[in-house]
């Protein structure tokens, strides 16, 4: 999503100062990795991943780099040029816009088998427009977007599959941000409910109350009243 969707959220470098700071992780390339049979079965699992050959698999493992990190870790920062594209190996991240007062707001939730980008500010040339933030100790498998552009130059079929996942990603976010304004507090849980049930018990309630545009304090007092 760029500044066309959300204009008082600006994506540049100005906003850095209100970035998480990105931190020292634990990285290292998938083929040296202690886990990396596990990890291969898992991306195999990514819902952009199902279905590549042998020989794609092999392709983007030289590729790749395992990074483990903890809850609050920043991936990406909003404001920056460099980009890279994650597939979540096993925990939750979360997408987030910060604007020039500090205040923040949460556009996704992602966790295992699904991924995060900033494909399209990449294609565009523009700063990241979010930063990439870890809800829970995360484990991802990464490279560079340069080289991730240059692999699905290389394999057209899964460059369609992974462009349909982008729109589709930004649709939900639209989705999602027109609920906020047109349905209650009840609606917006239920909501989440019907879209994400996986996730409901998995997420802070102080991170999935600021998602829903609520107080934690709300969140609670619904469920305590059985309206969600």
């Amino acid at each position: 999503l760029t500044t066309v969707n959300f204009p008082c959220f600006e994506p540049c470098e100005r906003l850095a100062f209100f970035c998480l700071r990105p931190i020292s992780l634990n990285m290292s390339s998938l083929v040296d990795h202690p886990d990396r049979n596990v990890i291969r079965v898992q991306l195999g699992q990514n819902t952009v991943l199902q279905g590549i050959t042998a020989a794609q698999t092999a392709e983007l493992e030289a590729l790749l780099v395992v990074v483990d990190c903890h809850k609050g870790d920043s991936l990406l920062q909003q404001g920056v040029h460099e980009m890279e594209q994650y597939f979540i190996l096993e925990g939750i991240l979360k997408r987030v816009v910060t604007n020039q007062a500090g205040k923040e707001m949460i556009l996704r939730f992602a966790d295992e088998r699904d991924m995060e980008t900033s494909y399209a500010a990449w294609r565009l040339g523009t700063p990241t427009p979010y930063s990439t933030v870890c809800v829970t100790k995360v484990r991802v498998a990464k490279l560079a977007l340069v080289d991730w552009a240059s692999f699905l130059a290389r394999h057209d079929s899964i460059k369609q599959s992974f462009e349909y996942s982008v729109m589709r990603l930004m649709s939900e976010i639209m989705a999602h941000t027109i609920t906020l304004h047109l349905l209650d507090a009840p609606g917006r849980v239920k909501r989440f409910l019907r879209k994400q049930p996986e996730l409901f018990e998995r997420i802070p309630k102080k991170e999935l109350a600021s998602y829903l545009n609520l107080s934690a304090e709300t969140l609670s007092r619904l469920k305590q009243r059985g309206k969600i």
